[in-house]
Parts: structure tokens; sequence; C-alpha cells
């Protein structure tokens, strides 16, 4: 690229965004292509306006003390329960594994309903099943990753707290400062993660590319655009904010109707398609290799932003 090179914006994308959100979704209005972008967007992980809640029993009633124990005779009535515990506990593991299966797949769904400004499910769905499957085992193996990486804190957290040779109160303020360093370093973790695993999707969508090659790109973009990036991290906290407080009075005027899944995607639908549409108009400034719509033509009724010149 010759010249000053472009500067990267966040607001001018944002714009664009609702630009194209308009375009696609109310000119002209079409009632089953919303359903069927909404699916995608629901298939992508995008619940809608509420969610669901439930209270676990905390094992006491009361002053009640723990049942007694008496000996193998309570072990042998007490199999069946834990088969119980133990058949549920894998399902709802299995559950969730699918449930990031399917998030996975349907991530490249709607990128492609709104790279395409189209409403389709089958053909993204099988076209782009190898990108989806690698993206669901990274996230998969991210993970797990981190539940170790919290579980090694947790654990020097305690040695330290019982091998430490102090006086109590010198003994807490160094645990303090210990915890506070760590919420930090584990923010900046979680920010940086966050970030490539938004933005991975779609340079794998663009280049047909596995999830570790463009982990490592993206990872590269990243360093050399901290500012950037830590501006849109910023920017998005606020959209994610009132993302839920437009899902929370969307449920009130609604009577809760917006608290069905996949009924409240629909209803949040433009603003689902803005916020992902502006995090491909952002990632687009960095150059052709990130723009999405390139080597994408769109269909004849399709009004799509242009694409960036090399």
């Amino acid at each position: 690229m010759n010249g000053t090179p472009t500067p990267i914006e966040i607001f001018k994308p944002f714009g664009d965004a609702y630009e194209l959100m308009k375009k696609m979704l109310f000119q002209p209005l079409d009632f089953s292509k919303w359903c069927v972008v909404g699916f995608a967007a629901f298939l992508a992980g995008n619940f809608g306006g509420g969610g669901f809640s439930g209270r676990f029993p905390n094992g006491s009633h009361g002053t009640t003390s723990p049942l007694p124990w008496h000996g193998p005779h309570d072990l042998h009535e007490a199999a069946p329960w834990i088969a119980v515990i133990v058949a549920v506990a894998l399902v709802v593991l299995v559950l969730i594994f699918v449930l990031m299966w399917i998030r996975a797949r349907g991530t490249f769904i709607f990128t492609d309903c709104i790279v395409h400004n189209r409403a389709a499910i089958k053909q993204p769905w099988h076209e782009y099943r190898r990108e989806g499957n690698s993206f669901f085992l990274f996230s998969l193996a991210i993970g797990l990753i981190s539940m170790l990486i919290l579980a090694g804190i947790a654990g020097i957290f305690v040695l330290l707290f019982y091998t430490i040779q102090l006086p109590e109160n010198q003994k807490t303020f160094l645990l303090v400062i210990f915890a506070i360093i760590v919420f930090f370093a584990w923010v900046v973790y979680a920010v940086v993660l966050g970030l490539i695993s938004y933005f991975m999707p779609p340079v794998m969508y663009l280049r047909r590319c596995l999830a570790l090659d463009a982990f490592r790109d993206l990872l590269r973009l990243v360093r050399e655009h901290v500012a950037s990036f830590v501006l849109f991290a910023l920017f998005s906290c606020v959209l994610v904010l009132g993302l839920a407080i437009a899902g929370l009075i969307l449920t009130c005027a609604t009577c809760c109707m917006a608290a069905i899944p996949y009924v409240g995607t629909v209803l949040m639908l433009p603003a689902l398609v803005w916020v992902r549409a502006f995090g491909l108009l952002f990632l687009r400034q960095f150059g052709p290799d990130y723009d999405v719509w390139r080597g994408h033509p769109p269909s004849p009724s399709a009004s799509l932003p242009p694409p960036i010149p090399a």
C-alpha cells in the first residue's frame, strides 16, 4: 500500500454496520428472511433477550445436621443415587459439548448470511463444516487450558497460604497483592483471547484455513495494533451493556416473550446483525487479507460495502 497507512477507526465501521443492517433487514422488510437469519444467529449462540435461571439445593434444612454415616449399608443404599448423579453429569457434559459444536458451526452460518445478504442455513452448514469443526476443537482446547490455569492458580494460592512463615497480617497482605496481580493478568489473558476468538471465524471464513492458522495470524495482528484492539474491546463492552439493557427492556415490553430462545433472537436480530457486522467492518480495515467480502461477490439483491482498495 502506498502513502500513509489508513487509520483504524471505530465509529465509521459502526455507522457503516448500521447502514448494512438496514439494507439487509429492512430494504425490503421480509419476515421469512428475518426468521432464517434469526435462526442462524440463534445457532451462533445468540439466545435473545433473556435466559434461564434455577435454584439448586444446598443440602441443609434449617439447623438439621448432616445424616450420620452407618457404614457400608448406607453406601449400598446410596449407590443408585450416585449412579443417577453421574449419569446426569455425563448427559450435561455431552449437552455442553454439542451446544459448543453447534455454536461453532452456527458462527460461520451467521457470518455467511451477513456477507452475502441472504437467508441460508443448509449450504453454509455443509460448506464450512471443516472450519466450524476446527473452531469447535480450538474452543474446547482453550476452555480446558483455561480451567487448568485457574486450577493451577488456585493450587498456588492455597500452597502459599499454608507454607509462608510470616505474621498473619503480612501473609494476608502478600496474598492480597498476589490475588490482584493474578486478577489483572487473567483479565488481560481473557480480553486478548476473547478478541482473537471473536475474529477467528471471519478469517477462517475468508481464507478457508484451520483455527490454529487463524489464531497465529490474529495474535500477530493484535500485537501490531494493540491500541486499536483495546479501543475496540472498550467500545464492545459498552455495546454488550447496551444489548443487555435492550434485551431486558424488550423482555419486559413483550411480557417475557423475548426470554424464549429463538423468539428473543428474532426480536433482537437488528442489534445482533449490527454488532456482528461492526466486527467484520472493523476487521476489514487491516487490509484485503481481512476483508470477508473479498472473493465473495454479493448476490444481485445484495447491497454490501465496497471493497477496500489495495
